[in-house]
């Protein structure tokens, strides 16, 4: 199975509501960071050696129709040769909201590796590579996050053929995405997920 959807964006401009409508669609599984989290023996040497230019998107992506959110959007260029026939997501927010989003979970994790137990330190040492290759490296005050997010979207712009290519807010629901990628939108309402307390959860079940 090769991947048919690729997200572009990064973390915390709803992937994972995208990752849930993906998989709604019947174009997933969806690859997320949470299938990282749940799977770092095999996927985190793997997002390792990918940092490293040596990726094996084969292995990476195996069982897999879409991907989403970090570590694959740290990769938009490479995943669009790899998979010529992919269409991209590109979701989007606020560069404001954005950064006091991140600010408040991913990047407030990143910034305190002191308190990252033993047995998840591979996992933090390639998540924080990734995001810093993604341009969001540690140190960064507001003004610099949202120049770097800013920067981000414009490259996927500038990288991916706007005929593959979807910009897109969450909150337009079903009918851009459908549209896009050319399927029925289902009756059921979008998914919204992943708030800052969400997050949270999520990551104090994983670590």
């Amino acid at each position: 199975m090769g991947l048919s959807v690729i997200g572009a964006g990064v973390g915390r401009t709803g992937t994972y509501s995208l990752k849930l409508a993906i998989n709604e669609l019947g174009l997933g599984p969806c690859h997320h960071m949470e299938e990282v989290l749940h799977d770092q023996p095999a996927q985190v040497p793997l997002w390792a050696a990918a940092v490293q230019g040596r990726a094996d998107w084969e292995a990476i992506f195996a069982g897999y129709g879409g991907a989403v959110d970090w570590p694959t959007a740290g990769f938009f260029r490479e995943l669009s040769t790899a998979y010529p026939d992919a269409r991209f997501v590109l979701t989007v927010r606020s560069a404001e909201s954005w950064v006091d989003s991140f600010s408040a979970t991913i990047y407030r994790l990143l910034s305190a590796p002191d308190q990252v137990p033993p047995q998840m330190r591979p996992w933090f040492d390639m998540a924080s590579a990734v995001i810093a290759k993604s341009g969001f490296p540690t140190g960064l005050d507001a003004a610099g996050l949202a120049k770097a997010f800013d920067a981000h979207n414009e490259a996927v712009k500038a990288a991916i053929p706007a005929d593959r290519l979807l910009v897109y807010q969450v909150k337009e629901g079903w009918g851009p995405l459908c549209g896009f990628l050319g399927a029925p939108a289902p009756d059921t309402p979008f998914p919204r997920t992943n708030d800052r307390a969400e997050f949270w959860d999520r990551v104090a079940g994983k670590i």
